[in-house]
């Protein structure tokens, strides 16, 4: 047995190193997967089809949107429905196999429509992946190390991206873009297996939509607009998640293709993939140290860091075109998105403690960040046409700056924040809703 003890003192049990093991290898494997093919979306678009099949920035950028705008109206039905399931296990493996035959369906197709649809699909698919592996995480080690637990999470999942970016970036060189296809095929069969190391008996169904003993079982299950609508602060929160993902989703597939235009097509795979795993690799410790220390320091801090360096990036950019700094810049994306992804269900936790809406409220929030992901792309292809990349890098820096001040100014500390719970109290009606509880 683990020496964890979350799970133990919150239904009277801990979970096996089995199970811990299972996580772990859950998020390496999947970390690919869930988000389908990513950067290397608009290199194979730009550097394989090119503008000779009617392919660029704006018309890429269009792609990436359609895909994002499907993922995000299924975000919030796909946290209603880990809410509601028992069976978390294959909606996470039914997942995993559709993201991987979306993905490994375009290269077959050429029209744009069908193209849209296949990135479309993996979207859908996909939007199921963060609040299953939040609750299974909350199901299987409690609240009490909920926050250590989501760093570990995330360190696994970024050395994951790492090492399945290292191995496209080497294999791209001999045997070009389409290797990032093969290599997803392989992740999604072992994402399987390492699902499947997590027996479902080890998993906490109420605990995993956010209910501990104080709150009952069987309540209602509000919506996610109404989740939202019911809580002010994490009204507030959703727009911040959208702010950052405006700013931030364009980023690297921006300097993706720079650095197609620089280097062509034959070593733009393999650049992309350095920058992937110069950020991936700040970004393992950064997840773990976030998840260790989000509990002392306080969620508000380390998020302000998040934004600021967000912002940074943004301007750094436009100061070379060298491929060596533009990937030098890159690894500041392992701080502001390692941050992120390791607070993000932390604070949704805190803001939904013992109301049972847990994953409906993150697949609420992650609609309104998956908004700001999706036309993210469309605002830098379409700057980047008509003004340059440079232009479009300060942009969305000044669009983080936006959001650093935005979350300074209005954004409480969560932790130990208290949720409104009932149904009937109105937004912002005061009361624990407006309260927030410094770190001890």
């Amino acid at each position: 047995m683990t020496s964890v003890p979350a799970a133990d003192q919150d239904r009277g049990r801990a979970p096996s190193q089995r199970t811990l093991r299972g996580l772990d290898a859950l998020n390496f494997f999947l970390a690919d997967v869930r988000d389908g093919l990513g950067p290397y979306l608009a290199i194979y678009l730009i550097a394989v089809r090119g503008p000779d099949q009617g392919w660029n920035e704006a018309t890429t950028g269009m792609i990436m949107t359609i895909a994002g705008i499907a993922g995000l109206i299924a975000q919030t039905p796909a946290g209603a429905l880990i809410d509601r399931t028992n069976h978390k296990r294959a909606i996470v493996i039914a997942g995993a196999l559709a993201v991987t035959a979306s993905c490994l369906l375009l290269p077959f197709v050429t029209n744009f429509y069908l193209v849209a649809a296949t990135q479309s699909v993996a979207g859908i698919a996909g939007a199921v992946f963060p609040p299953a592996l939040a609750a299974i995480t909350l199901g299987v080690v409690g609240p009490k190390m909920f926050s250590k637990r989501i760093g570990r999470n995330e360190g696994f999942n970024h050395a994951g991206n790492a090492v399945s970016a290292a191995i496209a970036g080497s294999t791209a060189y001999f045997f070009g873009p389409i290797v990032v296809f093969w290599l997803m095929a392989v992740l999604a069969v072992l994402s399987v297996g390492a699902m499947l190391m997590v027996p479902a008996k080890d998993i906490d169904d109420d605990l995993a939509r956010g209910l501990d003993e104080t709150a009952g079982e069987g309540g209602e299950q509000a919506s996610g607009i109404k989740a939202l609508l019911q809580n002010r602060t994490l009204m507030l929160f959703a727009l911040l998640a959208a702010i950052f993902h405006l700013s931030n989703a364009a980023m690297l597939t921006s300097v993706g293709q720079l650095l197609t235009k620089l280097s062509g097509k034959e070593s733009a795979t393999s650049l992309i993939s350095v920058c992937i795993v110069a950020a991936q690799f700040v970004m393992v410790p950064v997840a773990v140290f976030v998840g260790a220390k989000a509990d002392a320091i306080g969620r508000k801090p380390i998020f302000l860091v998040a934004f600021g360096v967000l912002a940074i990036r943004g301007v750094l950019y436009t100061f070379s075109d060298n491929p060596f700094y533009l990937v030098a810049v890159q690894l500041l994306d392992g701080i502001g998105a390692g941050i992120y992804g390791a607070l993000f269900p932390i604070v949704v936790a805190d803001l939904t403690r013992g109301t049972g809406r847990f994953n409906v409220s993150q697949g609420a929030v992650a609609t309104t960040q998956g908004l700001g992901a999706s036309f993210s792309a469309t605002l830098a292809g379409l700057i980047i046409v008509s003004a340059g990349y440079s232009t479009a890098f300060l942009v969305l820096a000044a669009i983080a700056a936006a959001g650093f001040v935005l979350y300074l100014v209005a954004m409480p500390e969560t932790y130990g924040f208290e949720p409104p719970t009932s149904a009937s109290k109105p937004p912002g009606s005061g009361g624990s809703e407006a309260m927030a509880v410094s770190p001890a």
